[in-house]
């Protein structure tokens, strides 16, 4: 289980990408296919062709990391909604646990959940 603050978010390349890609290879495919900043500390999650294979590139202070899991069995799927020309898609840290574990959670229903109210200050 990856443990991430709220303040983290996950980016899905909707594209596959080729897996021999490294450290470099990636953090470009963040800057081209996602559009954002690889320095940023988001998580950004690049899966194959044929989604048996997942791999996470994330910097933190020393450098970037990579995290690659491969199923032995089954595919990678995720519920995000994808519009029409996106190249990526943000999920929240839930989403990428059921992700990694190769949970199929299409027909499942969220809980609603609190969070913090917006304060206005005049």
């Amino acid at each position: 289980m990856i443990l991430l603050p709220s303040s983290v978010r996950v980016y899905v390349a909707v594209h596959p990408v080729n897996m021999h890609k490294s450290f470099e290879g990636l953090s470009n495919a963040v800057r081209s296919v996602i559009g954002q900043d690889p320095l940023s500390g988001h998580v950004f999650c690049f899966l194959n062709r044929r989604r048996t294979a997942v791999k996470l590139l994330v910097w933190t202070r020393g450098g970037f990391t990579i995290v690659y899991k491969k199923l032995e069995r089954g595919r990678f799927t995720f519920v995000a909604d994808v519009q029409a020309g996106a190249t990526s898609v943000s999920i929240g840290a839930d989403e990428l646990a059921l992700l990694l574990e190769g949970v199929d959670a299409t027909g499942a229903r969220r809980s609603p959940r609190w969070s913090r109210p917006t304060v206005v200050t005049m």
